[in-house]
Formats: structure tokens, C-alpha cells, sequence
């Protein structure tokens, strides 16, 4: 078998690729921003899959955009989702990405009560986030989504539930998607931390495009 390398500038690779991305998934009644928001998906993971899997709250995406535009503290439960953030884009706004999983009295707190140091940084940090974004631990999502039943409507962070595993993950994003408030999550066991950081990018992209 040939393989063809095809000859491509490193600034034209991701146009390329979404480009791809449209043309294979052909027709679909996706808006465009949630186009957007589902393209960066299946350009970060190549999985295709995606495109039925994600569910999105109705008006998630405009809320998310308003905070941004905001300035607000995007939180993450592990710091591979907030390595993936692209940092510089969201500084333009005055935006901050927050990871509390590697502070030293979360990693005691959790030892002492017998749980994940991501549940406990959720614990911590979700009440000042304006956008929660959960791509490892399915425990941190439950606890997310427990933290939010104390936090008033108007204050609740945009809720972004993508974990990715074989204990609790599906269930855990199952759940979400029941919630009546803003949320973006993807059925079944695939996510991952690529994937909390492309939602994320996406979203901040859209809002230099729309904010």
C-alpha cells in the first residue's frame, strides 16, 4: 500500500481539518455555534461520535459566552483540563483558569475523609467559578452537581461534565443531563480531559466571535 503524506503549511493544518471534519459528518441540525462547539470536539479526539453524544442545556452556550465576556474563573478538576485551556485567548477578557486538585490541604482533606482530592477541590472551588469544567473524575461531577443544589440560580457556574471511565462516568454524565440548569455533558463512557478543554476553547472562541 501507498501512503500519501499530504504537503501542508502548519498554519493551514487546522482550517484543514475542519474542513475535513464538515465534509465527513455531511448533514446535520446543529446551529452554527454548537456546529463550532462539536467540530472542536471531533478535531480533538478524531471520534465522530461525539456528534450524537454531545447534550447541551438550551441557552448553555450564551450563558457561557456572557461569562466570559465577563472575566469570569473557569474551574477544572484536574490540571490536564487546565493545561488544554487556551489561556491567552480567554486573558483578553481577564479570565483565569483555577485547578485546586494539587494543593496540599486538598490532598490532606481527602485522605483523612476517604475521597478523591478532585471531589474535594470541587468542594472548594465551585461556589467562585463562573464555568465548571469536569473532565477526568466522575466524582468530581457528582460532587458538582451536589454543590450546585446550594447555589442560588443566577450564581450557578455553567456546568461542563465530560469524565471519561468505566465506574461511574456514564452514570454520572446520565445525571447531568436530567438537570434543568446550564450544562454540557456527553452520554456513555467517552469523554476526557481533551475533550473538557476543547468545549472550553470553543467557547472562548466563540465569544471573541459573538462577545
Amino acid at each position: 500500500m501507498s501512503i500519501q503524506i499530504q504537503k501542508i503549511g502548519p498554519l493551514e493544518i487546522e482550517a484543514e481539518s475542519f474542513r475535513i471534519i464538515e465534509e465527513e459528518l455531511g448533514p446535520h441540525d446543529f446551529d452554527p455555534d454548537t456546529f463550532k462547539l462539536v467540530q472542536r470536539v471531533i478535531h480533538a479526539t478524531g471520534d465522530f461520535s461525539f456528534a450524537e453524544n454531545i447534550r447541551i442545556f438550551p441557552g448553555t452556550l450564551e450563558k457561557a459566552i456572557s461569562r466570559i465576556c465577563s472575566g469570569c474563573s473557569i474551574f477544572t478538576d484536574v490540571n490536564m483540563v487546565a493545561a488544554g485551556i487556551s489561556k491567552g485567548m480567554l486573558a483578553q477578557f481577564g479570565g483565569t483558569v483555577n485547578c485546586l486538585v494539587s494543593d496540599k490541604d486538598v490532598a490532606k482533606k481527602a485522605k483523612e475523609e476517604g475521597k478523591t482530592r478532585s471531589e474535594v477541590a470541587m468542594e472548594k472551588g465551585i461556589a467562585t467559578a463562573g464555568i465548571v469544567a469536569v473532565g477526568n473524575a466522575p466524582t468530581a461531577l457528582l460532587k458538582a452537581t451536589e454543590c450546585m443544589r446550594e447555589i442560588k440560580d443566577e450564581e450557578r457556574p455553567v456546568l461542563i461534565g465530560v469524565p471519561v471511565g468505566f465506574v461511574n462516568a456514564a452514570e454520572s454524565k446520565a445525571l447531568l443531563a436530567e438537570k434543568e440548569y446550564p450544562f454540557i455533558t456527553s452520554l456513555g463512557r467517552k469523554g476526557g480531559s481533551p475533550v473538557a478543554a476543547a468545549i472550553v476553547n470553543a467557547l472562548i472562541r466563540l465569544a471573541v466571535k459573538n462577545g
